[in-house]
């Protein structure tokens, strides 16, 4: 954990958007900067693209594994279980479990 220095604008639109979407003002800062860290690993893709991957990464935390940073690199480059090069399904990429990460 470290301390980030933003502007005072920052942290308003910060508390702001926590408080309308429900989140501690950390939460919000943290979910501001992954989706900013995945647009720029990931240009081409819409936020909804975005919000997937977010979404795919929930159920597996959810389910006992932790996606990496390559996970997320690399999970924008073809749609879920689809291999983009050869329009067929692409073999499941094994998870990490937390235990695995420890």
């Amino acid at each position: 954990m470290g301390i980030v220095k933003i502007s005072d604008q920052m942290h308003d639109n910060v508390r702001i958007a926590s408080s309308a979407l429900n989140r501690s003002i950390n939460a919000q800062a943290e979910h501001w900067m992954l989706l900013g860290m995945l647009s720029e690993l990931h240009p081409g893709l819409a936020h909804s693209e975005i919000s997937q991957m977010l979404v795919h990464d929930q159920l597996a935390r959810e389910h006992g594994g932790v996606l990496s940073i390559r996970e997320l690199a690399d999970a924008g480059r073809a749609p879920a279980g689809q291999d983009k090069a050869k329009g067929k399904d692409a073999p499941a990429a094994p998870r990490k479990t937390r235990k695995e990460y420890a």
